[in-house]
C-alpha cells in the first residue's frame, strides 16, 4: 500500500510539474510577444524593406532586403562594386553572382536544400513569434546565466525534429541568443547567432545589432541601417531574369 501511495504522490508531482512548466512557458511566451509588439500588430505587417551594413575581412558591405511575407524575399549585397542577389519566390529561389565571387554573372536557380534553408528569410519577427504562429512545439528547459544575465532558455522544435535553443532575457523579454543545427550540403551545420540593440519601428521592435558567426572565421556584427514597413514592393522583382 505504502508503494502505491508512492507511486500516485510521484506520478501527481510529475503533473504539477508539468502544467507549472507549461505555464510558466506561456507566460514567457506572452511576456515576449509584448514585448515586440503585440500578435495582432505583426499580422497587420504585408510587406518590409530592409537595409543593413557589415564589414568582412576589412570590407564594407551595404545589404537591402526586400520582403512579401510569408511569400517572398530579395536581397541584393554590395561589395567593392559588385552585386550579389538571392532570391526566394515560392518554393523556388534564384540567385546571381559575379564570376569573382563563384558565379556565372547570370541568374541560376538554387538547388532545393538551400531554398528550404533560406525559407525563414520570408519571415519577419523572432523565432518565438514564428514558431508560436506555425504551431510548433515550445518548451521551456531552465532559468540560467548568459554572459552574466539572467535568461530562459527554451526550445523550439519543428515537424522535421529540428531543435533550436532560444535565450530570453529575464529583464527585456526580448530573444538575445539562438542555437541552431541546419543541415547544408549534407553537412550538419551549428548556427549561432546573437541579437541586441532592439528598437522600435511603428511599435514592432527589431534587434538592430545580430552577430553570428562569419564563414570566413570569426564573429560578424550586422548593423540595422533602417527598416521600413508596408512599403508598395513591385512582385516582379522576385522573378527569375530570363538570360
Amino acid at each position: 500500500m505504502k508503494t502505491m501511495i508512492k507511486s500516485i504522490c510521484l506520478v501527481a508531482g510529475m503533473l504539477v510539474a508539468s502544467v507549472a512548466s507549461a505555464q510558466s512557458t506561456e507566460e514567457i511566451l506572452a511576456k515576449h510577444e509584448a514585448a515586440m509588439g503585440g500578435a495582432d500588430k505583426w499580422a497587420t505587417v504585408k510587406t518590409a524593406v530592409v537595409k543593413n551594413k557589415f564589414s568582412v575581412q576589412g570590407m564594407d558591405i551595404d545589404s537591402k532586403t526586400s520582403l512579401i511575407i510569408g511569400k517572398s524575399f530579395r536581397q541584393e549585397v554590395e561589395v567593392m562594386g559588385n552585386k550579389i542577389i538571392t532570391v526566394i519566390d515560392g518554393d523556388k529561389g534564384w540567385m546571381n553572382r559575379p564570376a569573382m565571387m563563384g558565379g556565372t554573372g547570370e541568374p541560376e536557380d538554387m538547388p532545393a536544400d538551400q531554398v528550404k534553408m533560406a525559407g525563414s528569410q520570408k519571415t519577419l519577427g523572432s523565432i518565438l513569434t514564428n514558431a508560436k504562429k506555425d504551431g510548433y512545439k515550445i518548451e521551456l528547459v531552465s532559468k540560467e546565466k548568459l554572459d552574466g544575465a539572467d535568461v530562459y532558455l527554451l526550445t523550439v522544435t519543428k515537424p522535421s525534429g529540428e531543435d533550436s535553443k532560444v535565450y530570453v532575457s529575464t529583464a527585456t523579454n526580448f530573444v538575445v541568443k539562438t542555437q541552431t543545427k541546419v543541415q547544408a550540403n549534407g553537412q550538419e551545420i551549428d548556427s549561432e547567432v546573437s541579437f541586441s540593440n532592439y528598437k522600435m519601428v511603428n511599435g514592432l521592435a527589431f534587434p538592430y545589432t545580430v552577430e553570428t558567426a562569419n564563414p570566413m572565421g570569426g564573429m560578424m556584427t550586422v548593423e540595422t541601417v533602417s527598416v521600413e514597413i508596408n512599403p508598395t514592393i513591385d512582385a516582379a522583382i522576385f522573378a527569375k531574369p530570363s538570360k
